[in-house]
């Protein structure tokens, strides 16, 4: 993906979460063509490029670079204030970045619909009934630049990891196993963005494609007892659902573990009594994390995530990794 932004008077690049000053530079719309033609004939991959005065209304412009590739060859410059109303006027305030699935529902409800409704609501209005960040989306869509070239993104409100097994699962105590490996990861991208998680959704199912195979799928949701990001709390809620919608006879080929209702620490209000993280708790997370941080990832992990599973994922096809991995690189033979 690759879509830049002009503020002001600079222009800025945005490669993939990257963004560079393309300051000085007048002919955007011919550089964003050079961009992708010349990002095509290297990789084969095609691009939408979008430019506008903010980094949320070029996320924006990207976007619609995607969705209507037939119509604007894959650039959407939006610097314009008509064309920019035009893509504000026809974008569902839920694609705009930063903007989740709960937050969409507020939205709603405040009649909120449009990326351009949220473009012209009271700044403030939605600073004090939302937060922040969601205000400095409505005044970047406005066209006020609020965010510095390289601030960070703004934390997910729901976090996913779902993956294929290598071959088909009939019996519950593997799939339990790849529900524990992944919720090892869901809960590192939890911690890694410092947000804590109130519930937990486990999904399974059958290969929906193969018409020899009977079909099942179902997902269940679990509360749990506090915000937390201890993988330990959050991989037994995620194994013991999985009793509920694990069915014998199929033949079953993906699971998937989504952490949602995600908050981070202090923003979230319980009753006086209401139990919250032991610290002991976070601290063994933050020894967690360092141990695997510098010794590699799944040096320290919780028992039920097995070492080399024989329900993994198939990487035959997988690229070698030549710049990280020494027993992959690269070997020339002189004769």
């Amino acid at each position: 993906m690759l879509c830049g932004y002009v503020h002001s008077s600079q222009s800025f690049l945005y490669i993939d979460e990257a963004f560079a000053d393309l300051t000085g530079i007048d002919d955007l719309d011919g550089l964003g063509r050079r961009i992708r033609a010349q990002v095509l004939r290297g990789t084969g991959i095609p691009v939408g490029v979008g430019i506008a005065p903010t980094k949320t209304l070029a996320k924006l412009a990207n976007h619609m670079a995607k969705r209507l590739q037939a119509q604007t060859g894959g650039v959407v410059n939006i610097t314009n204030q008509v064309k920019r109303d035009w893509v504000l006027r026809n974008t569902d305030v839920s694609e705009v970045w930063g903007v989740g699935r709960k937050m969409k529902l507020h939205l709603d409800a405040l009649g909120i619909k449009t990326a351009m409704d949220l473009a012209k609501a009271d700044p403030w209005t939605l600073r004090k009934k939302f937060s922040i960040v969601i205000e400095k989306t409505a005044r970047e869509l406005a066209g006020t630049s609020c965010l510095e070239l390289d601030e960070p993104d703004p934390p997910k409100q729901e976090i996913c990891c779902s993956r294929m097994f290598g071959k088909r699962l009939t019996e519950l105590p593997p799939i339990k196993e790849a529900l524990a490996t992944y919720m090892m990861r869901a809960s590192e991208k939890l911690r890694a963005q410092g947000s804590l998680c109130k519930k937990v959704r486990v999904c399974i199912r059958t290969g929906m494609f193969n018409p020899e195979e009977a079909k099942y799928a179902n997902g269940v949701v679990v509360d749990l007892p506090y915000p937390t990001d201890d993988v330990r709390l959050l991989t037994k809620a995620a194994v013991d659902a999985v009793d509920h919608i694990y069915r014998p006879g199929f033949k079953y080929s993906k699971a998937e573990v989504m952490l949602l209702n995600l908050c981070q620490p202090g923003e979230y209000t319980d009753d006086l009594f209401a139990v919250s993280q032991p610290a002991e708790a976070t601290r063994v997370m933050t020894v967690l994390d360092q141990i695997n941080g510098r010794w590699g990832r799944g040096t320290l992990r919780s028992a039920s995530v097995p070492t080399n599973p024989d329900w993994g994922m198939r990487r035959e096809m997988m690229s070698q990794s030549y710049t990280t991995r020494l027993d992959q690189l690269w070997t020339i033979s002189c004769k």
